[in-house]
């Protein structure tokens, strides 16, 4: 509209003064409408507006003549004065009640006023609203002077079609009697207000008895998919929530194709609908509001307007009981917004006849709360209906002790508006909840009431005086309408203008609920529940942890596991951390160079395909334990694939020849996947095999072993290892049909190692150095994870600025790191203070999230920190600058160090690759020994590597991943492992002399033996030790309840009295005779034992039954020798098999608990003697350290030495 239309605008100001009566003064303002409209209110009289007292209980109304939509609002202080607002609250309305507050980002309700009398500050309103009338109340003022103010309204013409239901006979059907033209896209939106919380909105036919319905249940929209004649319905989605409170929401449905969007107000939600839905074009059916009651605005058919056609009586629309007019039932509700709110009633005079009424709507979401309580003077009591556990409850008072206790309802903190009916008749009393669909209790009891009684509602005023109110419950917290006292209504503005009873803390004229659970702030499935003021989010059972169920509990490879110190097994796997995809169950292989995760799929087994002449062809199909996401997840951030393709054959062929079309091939790849020929260990789009790569196929002149089409057995068996084409989907096998043919498949499980995200670091060698990245977007949730190691006392890890929105992680000293922050509401610091210092050049993780409940930081396993998030404050993080790693945009501050595995909501930042380019900053950061390198177990040694770190074993008896895994055998009693040391021929070189041997670190004084065993022999050979020199070690077992004996004169002998197993940690013996030259050393049979007696001789000759596992000489372990290292210098006879008969030992935990310190002792024997049966108890000292001896009667049990 390009002329100006003019209008009067009357604003109305409420001014509460000191007597408790309000005053309303009336301004008329000439309001043009333009295109935009413009509204001002002008520096008249002393320059503004500024009412008679100065409190919170002051407003400025505005009615701008008709609906109009607003678009801003700024604000000035009075003219000439020190008279402005600081922060100040907008309602809107379409009717002058039923007021609805505006808030910026869902949450934040205050807007920010001036800082002087002539500044002008303007808010743009995010979305512009649509009302008539707009309120504007003060909550802070210049403290030095007054409220004053002169405001302006932004906004444009507004214009719209409405229709009213009544809920009975209204309805509005739209037909489309010709066929329209199908359109790839068929939209359906309105705008709905209404103050019942049920009713059908929407119905849409399509093909074949197939429609969609939109309903209205309990404040919420259901979209509904309905089939066939019995109308057999599924639900699609629900939208929205609180949707009856009488205010316009939008509605729209779109139709794209196979799916549809559902839009609510700001929400969206997309669903899959069949194909008979998929247009709606053929004798269409729109409308049928039969059971909805309340006003429609723009309905729209695509670009029809359907009330339009209504008005104008088209014969495409049949109208029952519609008017063109939106009729709104005035209700007024009362807020009760915190523990300070209160409600005060006087009683009514018919009040001394006995009979008394109170009835009262109210919603809320807390499960306690006093709604209302009065005394009973003339009995010394008082009435208490109050909510307790989400139920109805009336207790009766009487001298400080319950006379009475009724309850009704359940589930009444549901946000729904429910009906209470509180009624005295004739010594009858009852509480009814929800009328028909609720509960009635009742009890005969008389309650004397007069006109005196005072009605206290949610609460007690908090002044000393009010002595005649006492509230030993919770506040009420909620809305509160349709007040009634014997069935006479309660004028709530009257209430409000205090011209009737008292309050304090009330918002009156609207309802301010919130539902804080939509849309629900908690992710990854966490089940929201709420209170009048928070909200909480279960995360049990979902995989994830934190206020918001955000951050992951689970690692995203199983390589983080295994620098957690984890063994081999199945572990969850989430991939992105706190991004969308779910944990997955993974058998992790941590194996002694790499860490695999393997994924499996519903056939990993050779199997076998028969020919047939019926088919040509078998298919043969993998579903992967996975999901795809998570496969193409895996793939991608792993640093090596491969899968094992095999097929063996006999008479059929892969390929045909190079230029014609193959007999087989495999489907592999993300989504679908493609086809591929090539075969495993070929390259890539070859047609090849492995064998063509190794010259090693049957015929030359083919390029696979099965092309040869022997009749005989053979096979093509390789790794594919080209991550694009991984995983294998399905294979196609087509030479199998001849007759004679017969083939054979095996596709293995997906394996993949190497996480490419938790070994990406940057090393920044300069302060002045840093990395800059695209603006950090985490608007209401943002986690931060990294690693860092420093020698450095300080220095920023992270920074990201806008405007007034900042985010920041830093190093503030060597034992603090700070989290900070601001998203409008002031910068707030988390800080994590640890009791060892972090500059220690180990590795050390930093996490850190905030959402809109709280901000946590965790530092390693130190205790976490959280600050929570304001209830009604700004939530968006806004920022606009690059994000800044290991500097500021300042310089200042620098970080002096790596970091490494940086991730931001669960995406990796390229740390390297930006590294590269860099000045100042190096990819990579080696030396994490310090760090894992105690993972290593058993003497095994860390190695650094360029991604991590490995354990070498070879000097320990363990082996595995971390050298924990023990080396076990099952002996006979004819097994023999003899490990030698020095042939024989050595010695005689040098025979002028003492023995100089080249193991001269052997010795007896001070070395290390440990074992474990288990076995029902007795007496039993353990180890055989033996020189050149004739002298010898031997450890055995000693015959059950006989003493035993030891001499050392050419050898040493140690016995284990009475006892079937052994404990041996760093055994440590010691002799004045030197026990050097070392021969070999022995397990299980001795074939030549030489210079032992005859007794010992026949011992020796008997071998061991049982289990050896973990077998330790010093840096010699013979067992591990014998069965993984062939190659050592080890000689056995006898069955020798591998076994896990060890891993079911009982850990150290035992011995811990077992052993005693013997030092000191009184009466013990010289250190230089060894020591035989001295101490007849669990526990022996040998040359200063433990020998752990225990008696058992149970044989063959397992214990660890």
């Amino acid at each position: 509209v390009n002329e100006p239309l003019g209008s009067v605008t009357v604003l109305e100001s409420w001014s509460h003064n000191k007597n408790n009566t309000h005053t309303k003064f009336t301004l008329t303002v000439y309001t043009h409408y333009y295109n935009p409209v413009f509204v001002f209110i002008p520096c008249a009289g002393a320059g503004g507006w500024s009412p008679l007292v100065s409190d919170r209980y002051q407003w400025l109304e505005v009615d701008l003549g008709r609906r109009t939509q607003i678009t801003a609002v700024a604000t000035q202080g009075r003219y000439g004065s020190s008279d402005w607002l600081t922060a100040y609250l907008l309602m809107f309305s379409d009717t002058g009640h039923n007021w609805r507050q505006h808030r910026q980002e869902d949450s934040l309700g205050a807007f920010p006023g001036n800082s002087n009398a002539d500044t002008v500050v303007q808010y743009k309103l995010e979305q512009p609203v649509i009302a008539r009338f707009l309120r504007l109340i003060p909550l802070d003022w210049n403290p030095s002077g007054r409220i004053g103010l002169r405001l302006e309204i932004y906004g444009c013409r507004y214009t719209s079609s409405v229709a009213s239901f009544d809920g009975s006979r209204s309805s509005l059907v739209y037909r489309l009697s010709v066929r329209a033209s199908w359109t790839v896209m068929e939209t359906i939106s309105l705008k709905f207000k209404t103050l019942k919380n049920s009713g059908t909105l929407l119905h849409a036919e399509g093909l074949r008895d197939h429609s969609l319905t939109l309903v209205l249940e309990k404040g919420k929209l259901l979209l509904y998919h309905l089939q066939g004649r019995t109308l057999s319905s599924a639900l699609l989605v629900s939208l929205g929530s609180l949707l009856d409170d009488q205010h316009w929401h939008h509605v729209k449905l779109e139709r794209l194709s196979t799916h549809l969007n559902l839009t609510v107000d700001k929400n969206t939600q997309q669903v899959q609908i069949p194909a008979e839905l998929s247009h709606w074009h053929i004798h269409t059916k729109v409308g049928s509001f039969l059971n909805f009651h309340g006003c429609l605005e723009n309905l729209l058919y695509s670009d029809i307007n359907l009330i339009d056609l209504a008005k104008h009586s088209s014969p495409q629309v049949a109208v029952g009981n519609v008017t063109f007019s939106c009729a709104e039932p005035v209700s007024v509700a009362v807020t009760f917004t915190d523990s300070h709110s209160f409600l005060q009633l006087p009683g009514l005079t018919s009040w001394s006849t006995g009979l008394v009424s109170v009835t009262l709507q109210f919603r809320t979401w807390n499960k306690g709360g006093l709604l209302l309580t009065f005394g009973l003077p003339q009995q010394d009591g008082t009435v208490f209906l109050y909510l307790s556990q989400a139920r109805l409850r009336l207790q009766i008072t009487k001298a400080g002790r319950s006379s009475l206790d009724l309850s009704a309802g359940s589930g009444l903190n549901d946000g729904q508006w429910h009906y209470v009916e509180l009624s005295f008749k004739h010594d009858h009393l009852s509480i009814t909840v929800d009328k028909d669909e609720g509960a009635t209790a009742h009890i005969s009891i008389s309650v004397p009431l007069t006109s005196d009684s005072q009605l206290f509602f949610g609460g007690c005023p908090t002044e000393e005086s009010a002595q005649k109110c006492k509230n030993p419950f919770n506040t009420f917290q909620g809305c509160i309408r349709l007040l009634t006292l014997d069935d006479q209504t309660v004028d709530l503005i009257k209430v409000q203008q205090r011209l009737l009873g008292n309050y304090s803390h009330l918002q009156i004229d609207m309802c301010g609920i919130i539902d804080r659970c939509y849309p629900s702030h908690c992710e990854h499935g966490g089940i929201c529940t709420q209170s009048w003021s928070t909200f909480h989010c279960n995360c049990s059972n979902s995989g994830y942890r934190g206020a918001t169920c955000h951050s992951s509990i689970y690692e995203q490879s199983c390589e983080a596991y295994k620098h957690k110190g984890n063994m081999s097994g199945h572990y969850y796997i989430d991939v992105d951390g706190s991004g969308p995809i779910k944990p997955q169950l993974i058998y992790c292989n941590m194996t002694e160079d790499k860490t695999w995760m393997v994924i499996q799929h519903n056939n990993t087994e050779l199997t076998r395909v028969q020919s047939s002449a019926e088919r040509n062809q078998h298919f043969a199909y993998f579903d992967y334990s996975s999901e795809e996401e998570q496969l193409v997840a895996v793939i991608s951030q792993s640093e090596h694939c491969e899968q094992e393709l095999s097929y063996h054959c006999r008479k059929s062929r892969l390929s045909n020849t190079l230029e014609g079309a193959p007999f087989s091939w495999w489907v592999g790849g993300s989504g679908p996947g493609q086809i591929q020929t090539s075969w495993g260990g070929a390259l890539t789009g070859t047609r090849q095999c492995a064998c063509s790569l190794q010259d090693s196929c049957l015929d030359p002149s083919h390029y696979c072993n099965c092309d040869a089409d022997y009749d005989q057995w053979t096979e093509d068996t390789g790794l594919l290892t080209h991550k694009e084409t991984l995983p294998v989907r399905s294979l196609v096998l087509g030479d199998i049909h001849r007759p004679g043919s017969e083939a054979a498949y095996r596709v293995g499980p997906l394996r993949c190692h190497g996480d490419k995200n938790f070994w990406n670091a940057a090393f920044f060698d300069k302060e002045t150095s840093y990395l800059h990245f695209p603006t950090f977007q985490g608007e209401l949730n943002a986690d931060i994870s990294f690693l860092f190691k420093t020698t450095s006392s300080s220095g920023v890890f992270l920074e990201n600025l806008g405007i007034r929105d900042f985010i920041r992680i830093e190093l503030s000293s060597s034992t603090e790191v700070v989290f900070s922050f601001d998203v409008g509401n002031g910068p707030l610091d988390v800080r994590v203070k640890t009791n060892l210092p972090l500059n220690d050049s180990r590795w050390h993780r930093v996490r850190a999230e905030r959402n809109v409940k709280e901000a946590s930081l965790r530092v390693d396993n130190f205790p976490a920190a959280t600050h929570e998030a304001p209830t009604d404050g700004l939530m968006h993080l806004q920022l606009n600058s690059q994000l800044f790693i290991g500097g500021t945009a300042s310089r200042q501050k620098g970080f002096l160090g790596c970091i490494r595995s940086l991730q931001l909501n669960g995406v990796t930042l390229d740390l390297e690759k930006r590294a590269k380019i860099t000045p100042g900053v190096l990819p990579g950061c080696p030396g994490h020994c310090s760090s894992y390198g105690s993972l290593c177990q058993n003497e095994g040694r860390c190695e650094e590597k360029a991604n991590g770190f490995s354990c070498d074993c070879g000097r320990s008896a363990y082996t595995g991943a971390f050298c924990h895994k023990e080396v076990s055998a099952s002996f006979k009693s004819t097994t023999s492992i003899t490990y030698i040391l020095k042939e024989p021929f050595e010695l005689s070189r040098n025979s002028s002399g003492l023995p100089s041997s080249i193991y001269s670190d052997i010795t007896l004084r001070g070395e290390n033996i440990s074992l474990s065993f288990s076995t029902n022999q007795s007496p039993a050979l353990l180890l055989y030790v033996s020189s050149f020199y004739r002298e010898y070690l031997i450890l055995l077992i000693n015959k059950n309840g006989e003493d035993s004996q030891m001499a050392f004169f050419l050898g040493c002998l140690l016995l284990i009295n009475d006892c079937f197993f052994l404990i041996l940690e760093n055994l440590n013996l010691t002799s004045d005779v030197e026990f050097n030259s070392i021969k070999s050393l022995v397990l299980g049979r001795v074939e030549e034992p030489d210079g032992l007696d005859a007794e010992m001789a026949e011992l020796a000759s008997l071998g061991f039954t049982g289990c050896l596992s973990g077998v330790h000489f010093n840096s010699i372990s013979p067992l591990k020798a014998a069965l993984l290292h062939p190659d050592s210098p080890v000689i056995v006879t006898g069955p020798l098999v591998q076994s896990s008969c060890g891993s079911s030992s009982p850990a150290n935990t035992y011995a811990a608990e077992t052993t005693h310190s013997l030092s000191g002792q009184p009466g013990s024997v010289d250190p230089g003697q060894p020591l035989v049966n001295t101490i007849r108890s669990d526990s022996a000292l040998i040359g200063g350290n433990a020998i752990l001896l225990s008696r058992n009667k149970n044989k063959s049990k397992d214990y660890k030495s």
